[in-house]
Protein backbone atom coordinates (compact mmCIF):
# COMPACT_ATOMS: atom_id res chain seq x y z
CA UNK A 1 0.00 0.00 0.00
CA UNK A 2 2.75 2.43 0.98
CA UNK A 3 4.74 1.50 -2.14
CA UNK A 4 1.81 2.46 -4.39
CA UNK A 5 1.41 5.77 -2.56
CA UNK A 6 5.12 6.57 -2.77
CA UNK A 7 5.21 5.66 -6.46
CA UNK A 8 2.24 7.90 -7.18
CA UNK A 9 3.72 10.74 -5.14
CA UNK A 10 7.11 10.41 -6.89
CA UNK A 11 5.46 10.34 -10.31
CA UNK A 12 3.50 13.53 -9.60
CA UNK A 13 6.47 15.32 -8.06
CA UNK A 14 8.87 14.47 -10.89
CA UNK A 15 6.24 15.44 -13.47
CA UNK A 16 5.89 18.87 -11.84
CA UNK A 17 9.66 19.31 -11.63
CA UNK A 18 10.79 17.82 -14.92
CA UNK A 19 7.79 16.93 -17.05
CA UNK A 20 6.89 13.56 -18.54
CA UNK A 21 9.87 11.26 -19.20
CA UNK A 22 10.28 9.66 -22.60
CA UNK A 23 10.21 5.86 -22.37
CA UNK A 24 11.30 3.61 -25.22
CA UNK A 25 10.82 -0.11 -25.82
CA UNK A 26 8.39 -0.71 -22.96
CA UNK A 27 7.07 -3.64 -24.99
CA UNK A 28 10.34 -5.50 -24.37
CA UNK A 29 9.48 -6.01 -20.71
CA UNK A 30 8.73 -9.71 -20.06
CA UNK A 31 5.72 -11.13 -18.22
CA UNK A 32 6.08 -11.73 -14.51
CA UNK A 33 8.97 -10.53 -12.39
CA UNK A 34 12.44 -9.68 -13.64
CA UNK A 35 15.66 -7.92 -12.72
CA UNK A 36 15.92 -4.36 -14.02
CA UNK A 37 19.62 -3.51 -14.35
CA UNK A 38 21.34 -0.40 -15.60
CA UNK A 39 24.29 1.93 -15.11
CA UNK A 40 24.00 3.97 -11.90
CA UNK A 41 24.24 7.65 -12.92
CA UNK A 42 22.27 9.62 -10.32
CA UNK A 43 20.70 8.96 -6.93
CA UNK A 44 17.24 9.33 -8.50
CA UNK A 45 17.61 7.00 -11.49
CA UNK A 46 16.19 4.02 -9.51
CA UNK A 47 13.03 6.09 -8.98
CA UNK A 48 12.74 6.71 -12.71
CA UNK A 49 13.43 3.01 -13.38
CA UNK A 50 10.57 1.98 -11.05
CA UNK A 51 8.20 4.50 -12.60
CA UNK A 52 9.09 3.52 -16.17
CA UNK A 53 8.46 -0.19 -15.54
CA UNK A 54 5.16 0.21 -13.67
CA UNK A 55 2.78 -1.42 -12.89
CA UNK A 56 5.24 -4.08 -11.64
CA UNK A 57 6.47 -3.27 -8.16
CA UNK A 58 10.15 -3.55 -7.29
CA UNK A 59 12.48 -4.15 -4.38
CA UNK A 60 15.75 -2.29 -3.91
CA UNK A 61 19.03 -2.68 -2.11
CA UNK A 62 19.94 0.18 0.23
CA UNK A 63 22.99 0.63 2.43
CA UNK A 64 22.33 -0.41 6.00
CA UNK A 65 23.25 3.01 7.41
CA UNK A 66 20.08 4.51 5.93
CA UNK A 67 17.94 2.26 8.12
CA UNK A 68 19.25 3.82 11.34
CA UNK A 69 16.87 6.75 11.00
CA UNK A 70 13.40 5.48 12.06
CA UNK A 71 11.46 7.75 9.69
CA UNK A 72 13.71 6.96 6.73
CA UNK A 73 13.57 3.27 7.66
CA UNK A 74 9.77 3.37 7.56
CA UNK A 75 9.87 4.91 4.07
CA UNK A 76 12.50 2.48 2.82
CA UNK A 77 10.68 -0.58 4.11
CA UNK A 78 7.46 0.74 2.57
CA UNK A 79 9.32 1.12 -0.72
CA UNK A 80 10.41 -2.55 -0.52
CA UNK A 81 14.04 -1.67 0.17
CA UNK A 82 16.18 -4.09 2.17
CA UNK A 83 19.43 -3.30 4.01
CA UNK A 84 22.86 -4.27 2.72
CA UNK A 85 26.05 -3.98 4.71
CA UNK A 86 28.55 -3.07 2.01
CA UNK A 87 31.52 -3.79 4.26
CA UNK A 88 30.24 -7.24 5.22
CA UNK A 89 27.53 -8.37 2.80
CA UNK A 90 25.78 -11.48 4.02
CA UNK A 91 23.71 -14.20 2.31
CA UNK A 92 20.60 -11.99 2.46
CA UNK A 93 22.04 -9.85 -0.36
CA UNK A 94 21.26 -12.77 -2.67
CA UNK A 95 18.56 -14.67 -0.77
CA UNK A 96 16.16 -11.75 -0.23
CA UNK A 97 15.84 -10.64 -3.88
CA UNK A 98 15.72 -14.27 -5.09
CA UNK A 99 12.82 -14.94 -2.71
CA UNK A 100 11.03 -11.77 -3.82
CA UNK A 101 11.46 -12.61 -7.50
CA UNK A 102 10.25 -16.17 -7.07
CA UNK A 103 7.19 -15.00 -5.15
CA UNK A 104 5.96 -13.34 -8.33
CA UNK A 105 5.15 -10.09 -6.54
CA UNK A 106 8.33 -8.02 -6.74
CA UNK A 107 10.91 -7.34 -9.39
CA UNK A 108 14.38 -6.13 -8.49
CA UNK A 109 16.17 -2.93 -9.46
CA UNK A 110 19.93 -3.32 -9.28
CA UNK A 111 23.03 -1.55 -10.50
CA UNK A 112 25.55 -4.17 -11.65
CA UNK A 113 28.54 -1.91 -10.96
CA UNK A 114 27.27 -1.26 -7.42
CA UNK A 115 28.25 2.41 -7.54
CA UNK A 116 27.80 5.62 -9.49
CA UNK A 117 31.58 5.86 -9.65
CA UNK A 118 32.42 2.52 -11.23
CA UNK A 119 31.85 0.79 -14.56
CA UNK A 120 33.06 -2.59 -13.33
CA UNK A 121 30.13 -5.02 -13.68
CA UNK A 122 30.01 -7.46 -10.78
CA UNK A 123 28.40 -10.90 -10.57
CA UNK A 124 25.58 -10.11 -8.11
CA UNK A 125 22.82 -9.54 -10.68
CA UNK A 126 23.95 -12.64 -12.58
CA UNK A 127 23.82 -14.84 -9.49
CA UNK A 128 20.34 -13.55 -8.59
CA UNK A 129 19.16 -14.19 -12.15
CA UNK A 130 20.60 -17.72 -12.12
CA UNK A 131 19.07 -18.70 -8.77
CA UNK A 132 15.68 -17.10 -9.39
CA UNK A 133 15.32 -18.16 -13.02
CA UNK A 134 14.32 -14.60 -13.89
CA UNK A 135 15.76 -12.51 -16.74
CA UNK A 136 17.90 -9.40 -16.52
CA UNK A 137 16.36 -6.50 -18.43
CA UNK A 138 18.90 -3.79 -19.38
CA UNK A 139 17.82 -0.18 -18.99
CA UNK A 140 19.59 3.16 -19.34
CA UNK A 141 18.78 6.63 -18.02
CA UNK A 142 19.73 9.77 -19.86
CA UNK A 143 18.94 13.07 -18.23
CA UNK A 144 20.08 15.53 -15.56
CA UNK A 145 22.97 14.41 -13.40
CA UNK A 146 22.66 17.30 -10.95
CA UNK A 147 19.69 18.24 -8.78
CA UNK A 148 19.46 21.65 -10.42
CA UNK A 149 19.22 20.02 -13.82
CA UNK A 150 16.02 18.25 -12.79
CA UNK A 151 14.19 21.57 -12.90
CA UNK A 152 14.80 21.86 -16.65
CA UNK A 153 11.73 20.15 -18.01
CA UNK A 154 11.28 17.29 -20.47
CA UNK A 155 14.86 16.09 -20.61
CA UNK A 156 14.69 12.59 -19.10
CA UNK A 157 14.74 9.54 -21.35
CA UNK A 158 14.75 5.83 -20.48
CA UNK A 159 15.32 2.90 -22.81
CA UNK A 160 14.63 -0.81 -22.19
CA UNK A 161 16.63 -3.57 -23.86
CA UNK A 162 16.06 -7.22 -24.69
CA UNK A 163 15.96 -9.55 -21.66
CA UNK A 164 19.12 -11.53 -20.88
CA UNK A 165 18.51 -15.06 -19.60
CA UNK A 166 20.96 -17.06 -17.50
CA UNK A 167 20.35 -20.80 -17.28
CA UNK A 168 20.18 -22.21 -13.75
CA UNK A 169 22.71 -24.85 -14.80
CA UNK A 170 25.15 -22.17 -15.96
CA UNK A 171 28.37 -22.11 -13.95
CA UNK A 172 29.35 -18.54 -13.16
CA UNK A 173 33.07 -18.99 -13.55
CA UNK A 174 35.29 -15.93 -13.80
CA UNK A 175 35.32 -16.26 -17.59
CA UNK A 176 31.52 -16.66 -17.75
CA UNK A 177 30.95 -13.64 -15.49
CA UNK A 178 33.21 -11.60 -17.75
CA UNK A 179 31.31 -12.83 -20.81
CA UNK A 180 27.88 -11.93 -19.41
CA UNK A 181 29.23 -8.64 -18.09
CA UNK A 182 30.43 -7.77 -21.59
CA UNK A 183 26.99 -8.69 -22.94
CA UNK A 184 25.32 -6.36 -20.44
CA UNK A 185 27.73 -3.52 -21.18
CA UNK A 186 27.16 -3.94 -24.90
CA UNK A 187 23.42 -3.69 -24.27
CA UNK A 188 23.84 -0.52 -22.20
CA UNK A 189 26.02 1.06 -24.89
CA UNK A 190 23.51 0.18 -27.63
CA UNK A 191 20.59 1.59 -25.64
CA UNK A 192 22.49 4.82 -24.98
CA UNK A 193 23.38 5.13 -28.65
CA UNK A 194 19.78 4.53 -29.67
CA UNK A 195 18.68 7.47 -27.51
CA UNK A 196 21.57 9.73 -28.45
CA UNK A 197 24.54 8.69 -30.64
CA UNK A 198 26.66 11.43 -29.05
CA UNK A 199 25.86 10.57 -25.42
CA UNK A 200 28.82 10.35 -23.04
CA UNK A 201 28.31 9.82 -19.32
CA UNK A 202 30.46 12.10 -17.16
CA UNK A 203 30.83 11.19 -13.48
CA UNK A 204 30.00 14.30 -11.44
CA UNK A 205 32.23 13.18 -8.57
CA UNK A 206 35.14 11.18 -10.02
CA UNK A 207 37.11 11.71 -6.81
CA UNK A 208 34.81 9.22 -5.11
CA UNK A 209 35.84 6.41 -7.41
CA UNK A 210 37.97 3.77 -5.73
CA UNK A 211 41.60 3.86 -6.76
CA UNK A 212 42.77 0.33 -7.58
CA UNK A 213 45.63 -1.00 -5.56
CA UNK A 214 48.89 -1.60 -7.36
Amino acid sequence: MLYSFLRGFARALLYIINGKPQIRNYDKLPEGTYILAGPHRTWWDPIYFALAAAPLKFSFMAKIELFKNPILKWILVGANAFPVDRANPGPSVIKTPVKNLKSGDLGLIIFPSGSRHSNDIKSGAMMIAKLSGKPIVPIVYQGPLTFGGLFKRNNVELNFGDPIYIDRRDKLTEARVEEIGAQMQTAFDALDKELNPDFVYVDQHPEKAKIPEE
